[in-house]
């Protein structure tokens, strides 16, 4: 039986072909200065995604344009909660400036790595999205750290998982400096996702078996290939009848 599966993408970084990724997803995770992109930028890549139909979600980061938001940051609380507040709110005003709203928050790179098991920096980001809306979803990794807290605060929740990283048996993704963690071949990736998508499973970089509950999945605006394995990715999907839209949360 067809089910319905959304694709992101990271945009609005400045690098990548943004144009050619709002054709296929049906979601687009826009930076908000912090890692990367311009205000210019974010605007456009707003207005484009509004004019795609894309929905737009806040991809908030580390202050580490240096590291491209990569590196992890011992922050302090109340500095990683202003510092997502001010980035939720600097997009949210761009996106208006196009006639968009923005429907969830993503944490990026080291950040998304860190809220996955740290209570306390996951807690500062959700304290961040309930200032700023409740509801704001907040997309992350299934049996993360900070869906429950999101859950248990009341927010909606988007799973998620990635068509060109590697997993480690226990559903973490393999670091970006350990070998299996990116996968570039445009075929073995869209295999992986259909797989993913229709049986709810996907083999780990041991060789394993493990199962992923994902809503949305994750293709990487910034590899190399990139368009090539969002386009073959969402040609497999619809070959095995799966169908493609943003997830709506009420």
């Amino acid at each position: 039986m067809a089910r319905t599966i959304d694709l992101n993408a990271d945009l609005g970084e400045g690098v990548g072909d943004d144009e050619a990724m709002l054709t296929v997803v049906t979601s687009a995770n826009v930076a908000c200065g912090f890692h990367a992109g311009s205000p210019t930028i974010l605007s456009r890549t707003c207005r484009a995604a509004h004019g795609a139909g894309v929905a737009i979600g806040a991809q908030v980061s580390y202050p580490d344009r240096a590291g491209f938001g990569r590196r992890h940051m011992a922050m302090d609380a109340e500095d990683l909660r202003a510092d997502v507040v001010y980035q939720i709110g600097a997009l949210r005003a761009l996106a208006a400036t196009a006639g968009a709203p923005v429907s969830y928050v993503k944490p990026h790179g080291a950040l998304y790595n860190t809220v996955v098991s740290d209570e306390e920096q996951a807690a500062a980001v959700v304290a961040a999205v309930l200032d700023v809306d409740p509801a704001l979803a907040v997309m992350g990794l299934p049996q993360s750290t900070i869906l429950a807290l999101a859950r248990d605060a009341g927010l909606p929740t988007i799973t998620e998982a990635f068509a060109d990283r590697g997993y480690r048996p226990d559903g973490t993704l393999v670091p970006r400096t350990e070998p299996g963690a990116l996968l570039t071949d445009s075929a073995l990736i869209s295999r992986r996702v259909v797989d993913l998508v229709t049986t709810g499973t996907l083999v780990a970089v041991d060789g394993s078996t493990i199962t992923v509950d994902a809503e949305s999945i994750c293709l990487h605006g910034d590899t190399p290939g990139a368009v090539e394995h969002a386009r073959a990715t969402r040609d497999a999907l619809r070959a095995a009848g799966v169908d493609l839209a943003p997830i709506r949360r009420t």
